[in-house]
């Protein structure tokens, strides 16, 4: 096997510094063995596709439909308990006030601000009014919140499980700093960014848009990033993880062209982030740092080739990872993180974004321009699909949610697949980057939104009349 140390045997990172967590000589092979062995288990749970009972998908999606099979109704109770404990957890520790350590799972799960403790009663007021049938049509209705507790959540709630649980095997032993580093010289020629930027693209492609935007924004308040860099990869390489990409898929029924949904998103996703950085208002932002001046650096060191530094990084990160327990323990707090964290908000924000779609005229107003466009590029129940695809904005979920029922596969592969590369969706990745300190305003977003939307229905639109 390939030693790709450099003569004293010590590994060379950044500046040209010696990094303590590099393995030593006899410690190389075990590294390397490491990252070779998690990074394909990882792969072969979230990309590599096979035919599975008439269908073509991915072994997450496999393990996601046998859990979901297993729970059946009891999905539901699981949901109703972690909406609840959600929102009465967060209010005690608003009202108690304990003393937390900053590291503590209790401040983390539950020590939220105003505005999200309000969410989260939302959606525990919704959960109960949809379980008891109690309320307002327009929340109970079997069309609204009907769809978020019958519908996405028990898909989401087994699929949460499976993937943040094996998610590490993906991205934390050196595949990313590999392929991040192997494609660092494309970021920078196409989409006019620092190579650096390849690593949190892929966060959000094999992880998660919020995993990649949080990165961003810790970049960019650490000068590495420039305003616009900053703000061209939180909007445009914050796309949701091939996980979230399959929830979409299964509930707006098409998960059986998964592979095809992907690489659509995919190739529209690359084509969108060649154009956007090089259009208003993403190309009109200045490229100034948070400190004053940047911080980066990113030279290969002159002994090593670009595939020799993309080992060299892997095997170092493989190697640094702690053990098996400590990775098993630390996604089990990522999980609760995100069930405690993310049900509620989609309870919350689903139920009355479906709610104003069902009983109100605001996204048929909104998504009237729209109407032409799709007509033109010839979809099916263009009228249907221009609400849908419009509601994206709000939250990520809604277009699928709402899709489901156009009768036409060919627009639900459109509405689905342009849901994700749509990117800014308020309820997640727009209100992180709200409270960033990347200089993104609403309007802002909401052309960001729009202009990807127009890039996005050209090529998927373009696939989609291939395949049907």
């Amino acid at each position: 096997m390939t030693n790709y140390m450099d003569k004293s045997q010590q590994p060379i990172l950044g500046n040209n510094t010696v990094d303590p967590e590099t393995p030593k000589a006899g410690q190389w092979r075990a590294a390397m063995w490491k990252f070779l062995l998690f990074s394909a288990l990882g792969i072969a749970l979230f990309i590599i596709p096979f035919q599975w009972d008439g269908k073509v998908t991915i072994l997450l999606g496999v393990l996601t439909d046998t859990l979901q099979a297993a729970l059946g109704g009891f999905v539901v109770y699981i949901a109703m308990a972690i909406v609840s404990i959600s929102f009465i957890g967060a209010l005690a520790v608003k009202i108690l006030k304990p003393t937390l350590h900053e590291e503590s799972p209790v401040k983390k799960l539950f020590d939220v601000d105003w505005f999200w403790l309000a969410t989260r009663f939302l959606g525990m007021l919704f959960v109960w009014m949809i379980f008891l049938q109690v309320g307002p049509e327009f929340i109970i209705n079997r069309n609204t919140g009907g769809v978020i507790f019958e519908d996405l959540i028990p898909i989401l709630i087994p699929l949460f499980f499976f993937a943040i649980l094996s998610l590490p095997f993906l991205t934390d032993f050196g595949l990313m700093e590999f392929l991040g580093t192997l494609a660092s010289k494309v970021f920078i020629k196409l989409f006019k960014l620092p190579g650096r930027s390849a690593v949190d693209a892929m966060s959000s492609w094999f992880g998660a848009a919020s995993i990649g935007l949080l990165v961003t924004m810790q970049e960019y308040d650490k000068s590495f990033y420039s305003q616009r860099e900053a703000a061209v990869i939180a909007t445009t390489f914050s796309v949701t993880s091939i996980a979230f990409t399959y929830v979409v898929a299964k509930t707006i029924g098409v998960d059986n062209n998964f592979v095809y949904f992907y690489l659509t998103i995919a190739l529209t996703g690359f084509i969108a982030a060649i154009i956007m950085p090089r259009i208003p208002p993403l190309s009109r932002k200045p490229d100034t740092y948070h400190s004053g001046k940047s911080m980066l650096d990113e030279g290969i060191p002159a002994e090593y080739s670009t595939y020799q530094w993309a080992v060299n990084r892997a095997v170092t990160r493989a190697h640094s990872m702690p053990s098996l327990g400590q990775v098993f323990k630390r996604s089990v707090n990522n999980l609760f993180d995100i069930y405690f964290g993310l049900i509620p908000v989609i309870f919350a924000i689903g139920t009355i974004g479906l709610g104003l779609a069902e009983y109100t005229p605001v996204f048929n107003w909104l998504a009237t321009p729209l109407v032409p466009l799709l007509e033109w590029l010839q979809i099916p129940e263009a009228a249907k699909a221009a609400p849908a695809m419009i509601m994206g904005f709000a939250d990520m979920y809604l277009p699928a949610l709402v899709g489901k029922s156009i009768e036409s596969e060919m627009t639900r592969f459109i509405v689905g697949a342009c849901s994700i590369t749509q990117i800014i969706y308020m309820s997640e990745v727009g209100a992180l980057i709200l409270k960033s300190n990347i200089k993104l305003n609403v309007l802002e977003l909401f052309l960001i939104f729009m202009l990807r939307t127009i890039i996005s229905l050209v090529v998927i639109t373009s696939v989609a009349h291939l395949l049907y």
